[in-house]
């Protein structure tokens, strides 16, 4: 059986990649910055811009705006990359991730500042409880301005979708990342 074509045309989108059986892709924090170094490579070489980002123990997520150059071999080569680390480092064989990426075009406005609230709450979603700017491997923190990126994020572009001044915008982005969203009591992860 062959794979569906992937949609990756220039916008907006989703990306999720999980461990194979749901297992853990970090061991610890040099797996981790390997990953964001990583990202930022191939997003530089792709013409990707990354808006948000949040590394859980099992899988991960980006929102991105995609070029010309398309989403698919950016990602090939991302999680060929960190896999042939992870392996070597922790003398593992075979996958390290399950099966092909999930993604999603993100066609409106809003269900890119959903996906941007959906990728930034994903900790809590996974029982977590702390405040949001806490988790220092997603980029809430650092898109309100209170830490360092991990993976260079385009923080200006985020905000344009809050308000025109950033001031507003930044209290709206962080108004609507705090808000509990209808139906959240559903977990709703992507595949």
């Amino acid at each position: 059986m062959s794979y569906v074509h992937r949609d990756e045309r220039a916008g907006f989108h989703h990306v999720v990649t999980r461990g194979n059986n749901k297992r853990r892709i970090y061991e610890d924090d040099v797996d981790r910055w390997v990953f964001c170094t990583t990202v930022e490579r191939v997003a530089k070489k792709y013409g990707w811009t990354i808006l948000a980002y949040c590394l859980m123990d099992n899988h991960y997520h980006l929102v991105l705006t995609v070029g010309e150059q398309g989403l698919s071999r950016g990602m090939c080569e991302l999680n060929t990359a960190c896999a042939l680390h992870y392996n070597a480092r922790h003398r593992r064989v075979n996958h390290l991730f399950g099966k092909r990426y999930w993604n999603r075009f993100l066609r409106t406005h809003a269900t890119v500042v959903n996906a941007l609230r959906y990728v930034v709450q994903n900790p809590r979603r996974a029982g977590g409880s702390r405040p949001l700017e806490r988790y220092v491997w997603a980029s809430y923190a650092a898109t309100i301005g209170v830490a360092y990126a991990r993976i260079r994020l385009d923080r200006d572009q985020v905000l344009q979708f809050f308000g025109t001044r950033a001031e507003r915008a930044l209290e709206a982005y962080r108004a609507y990342c705090a808000a509990v969203p209808l139906g959240s009591h559903v977990q709703r992860q992507p595949p």
